[in-house]
């Protein structure tokens, strides 16, 4: 066993003795040449990194990017022009259809219900037969009533008044708003002249049931209408006599200013209640 390992050993020592010593040479050039390279190539890519962390390269990157992305502006007109083509130049119809609101479904109701509302009044009216009242639309126009009033109390001084003077009834406006019967409608007197029975300036009547406070969407226009013939009586409402005055004609603007200016003080002061004995 001994033997065979000194064999073995003798061989190494004659395979390292009869190697080629440029052979080992070149090989341990070899080595030192790629530790040089490889040193060089590192030194290259050092200085590359120093060289390119410099602020005008920097510079030039940002400007190199900034002409291979586009510019906002140019990104939006590209959408545009690209939304041009999707709706095929139909812009302007576009617009012009947008422009033009539609009628709001709250509002459509509210003008359905006055519509019905009105209707069923106005067939109601027509049915009464005591001929208390007559009602002609306003040049056709459901929502603006003329109202003739043929009826007061019979023992009242306006009665007597009525009959001296020949006059058959007394004539009223009534319209309304968009939102009746949620709202009350306004209503003024328009002929004769009256005095007093709480007829203001302008034809403006002062009763509560007439304002937003004092308004029931139950009231119909009849009953409104009985209310407003016993107020003339209980606030001894006289056709006006005297002269020049009475020809005066009532105006609407003076009796919509009067009504705003009357409602304001009440709802400042309050409404003063009859007594039960009045009714």
């Amino acid at each position: 066993m001994a033997t065979l390992l000194r064999k073995i050993g003798l061989i190494r020592l004659h395979d390292r003795d009869t190697e080629d010593p440029k052979h080992h040479q070149g090989s341990l050039k070899g080595t030192k040449g790629n530790q040089k390279n490889n040193a060089n190539k590192h030194c290259q890519t050092a200085n590359e990194t120093n060289i390119l962390s410099t602020p005008e390269i920097k510079a030039r990157k940002l400007d190199q990017l900034g002409k291979d992305k586009p510019s906002g502006k140019d990104k939006q007109g590209k959408d545009v022009a690209k939304e041009k083509q999707q709706t095929g130049g139909g812009g302007s119809k576009a617009t012009t259809a947008s422009s033009i609101p539609p009628l709001a479904p709250h509002r459509q109701h509210c003008t359905q219900v006055r519509t019905r509302r009105l209707m069923k009044e106005l067939q109601e009216i027509r049915r009464l037969g005591d001929n208390f009242i007559t009602v002609e639309l306003v040049e056709d126009n459901l929502y603006d009533w003329n109202v003739k009033l043929h009826q007061v109390d019979k023992d009242s001084a306006l009665w007597q008044d009525m009959k001296e003077t020949s006059t058959e009834f007394i004539l009223l406006n009534v319209t309304f708003p968009d939102n009746f019967p949620f709202s009350p409608p306004f209503m003024r007197v328009l002929t004769p002249r009256l005095e007093n029975g709480y007829v203001l300036d302008g034809g403006a009547i002062c009763m509560e049931l007439l304002t937003p406070r004092g308004w029931s969407s139950a009231y119909t226009v009849e009953a409104v209408m009985r209310q407003f013939a016993a107020s003339l009586v209980k606030g001894q409402g006289r056709i006006c006599r005297k002269a020049g005055k009475s020809k005066k004609a009532f105006s609407r603007k003076e009796a919509e200013a009067t009504f705003k200016s009357l409602v304001k003080t009440h709802e400042k002061y309050g409404w003063v209640s009859p007594p039960v004995s009045d009714g």
